[in-house]
C-alpha cells in the first residue's frame, strides 16, 4: 500500500458547480460518490489524481422514489445497502436487491454506490446485469443541462462510459414494469460475495400461469467488454412455454453470444461454459419465483 500523492478536494453544492470545478481545473481529476474503488485504486493500483471532487454534498442524489408512472429512480450516491434492502426494490425487483446483497461485504455495501458503480463501468459488476434486464436508463447531468441514456447505450468499454469527463451520473431510472414479472440473478465467485464476479447472469421474465414467456430478458456480467444482453438466447424462449430443455438451449446460445476473455481468475473456455449452466439455473429459478426458498439457496441448485 502506498501513500496517496497530494491533492485537491473540493465539495460542491450543486451538479452545476461539480461540473464547472472539471471544466475549470482539467484533465486528471476524479468523482468521489462512495469511494470504495477510488481510493483503492489510489493507495494500491498506482492511481494519482491531481484532484477530487466529492459529490455528498450535492442534494437529491440519493435516495429511492417510486413515480406516479410506476417507474422507480435511484439516486446516484444511494448505497448498495439501501437498494438491497429497500421495500420498494424487494417488493418490485426482488433479484435487483439480490444482485445488491451480492457486492462485496457489509462494510462495502454501507459505502459504496450504485451510481458510482455503474459509473466506473467495470464489466463485473453485480448490480449491471440486474439493471440491463430491467431496461434501466440513467440520467446524466453537467453544466449544459441533464439528457437521459438506456444503460445498455452508457457502457462504452473496461471503465469507459458515454459521459463526457465533466458530466455526473445523477439517477437510475428502471421502468414501470409488467405485473408478471419475475427475475433472478446468479453470480460465481469462488468466495461468493467477497470477490469479484467471474461470471454474472441476470434474467427478467413476463410468465404466465402456464409458464409460457411472453417477454425475456437475459443479461450478462464478467464475460464481454460490457455488461451485455443475449437478445440471441431471449429469442430462444420468448412466446414459449418455458421447459428445462429449453433452459438449456437458451443457454447454450447466451454461451455462444458471450465474448469472455482469459485472465488470472478464469480462462475464457470456462466462463462461457458457467454462462450456459448458469442462464439454464437462473431462468428456472426465476419460474419457480421467489416462494420460500431463500436466493442464496437457489443460487447453488443443480438442474
Amino acid at each position: 500500500m502506498r501513500r496517496p500523492e497530494p491533492l485537491e478536494i473540493f465539495q460542491p453544492a450543486s451538479i452545476r458547480e461539480a461540473s464547472a470545478i472539471v471544466k475549470e481545473k482539467g484533465p486528471g481529476g476524479r468523482f468521489l460518490a462512495g469511494g470504495t474503488d477510488l481510493v483503492i485504486a489510489m493507495k494500491e493500483k498506482g492511481l494519482s489524481p491531481k484532484y477530487v471532487v466529492d459529490l455528498k454534498r450535492v442534494p437529491n442524489l440519493s435516495g429511492i422514489c417510486e413515480e406516479a408512472d410506476g417507474s422507480l429512480t435511484i439516486g446516484a450516491l444511494t448505497t448498495m445497502r439501501e437498494v438491497e434492502t429497500s421495500p420498494a426494490v424487494c417488493k418490485r425487483f426482488p433479484f435487483l436487491a439480490q444482485s445488491a446483497a451480492e457486492v462485496g461485504s457489509i462494510q462495502i455495501r454501507n459505502r459504496a454506490t450504485i451510481g458510482g458503480n455503474m459509473a466506473n463501468a467495470t464489466p463485473s459488476a453485480d448490480v449491471a446485469p440486474a439493471l440491463l434486464a430491467l431496461e434501466a436508463g440513467v440520467k446524466i447531468a453537467g453544466a449544459a443541462g441533464e439528457r437521459t441514456l438506456n444503460l445498455g447505450e452508457f457502457f462504452r468499454g473496461p471503465g469507459q462510459t458515454a459521459m463526457l469527463p465533466e458530466e455526473i451520473l445523477t439517477a437510475i431510472v428502471i421502468p414501470a414494469a409488467h405485473p408478471n414479472l419475475v427475475g433472478e440473478y446468479i453470480k460465481f465467485s469462488p468466495r461468493e460475495m467477497m470477490d469479484l464476479a467471474y461470471v454474472g447472469v441476470a434474467v427478467a421474465l413476463v410468465l404466465d400461469g402456464k409458464k409460457r414467456c411472453d417477454a425475456a430478458r437475459i443479461a450478462l456480467g464478467a464475460v464481454s467488454p460490457t455488461p451485455m444482453r443475449a437478445p440471441k438466447a431471449e429469442a430462444v424462449i420468448e412466446k414459449q412455454i418455458l421447459t428445462e430443455e429449453l433452459a438449456q438451449r437458451a443457454g447454450d446460445e447466451a454461451a455462444r453470444e458471450c465474448k469472455p476473455i482469459s485472465d488470472v481468475r478464469s480462462s475464457a473456455e470456462y466462463r462461457r461454459a458457467m454462462v450456459g449452466a448458469m442462464t439454464k439455473r437462473a431462468l428456472l429459478n426465476a419460474a419457480e419465483r421467489p416462494g420460500p426458498v431463500a436466493w442464496t439457496e437457489r443460487r447453488e441448485r443443480r438442474y
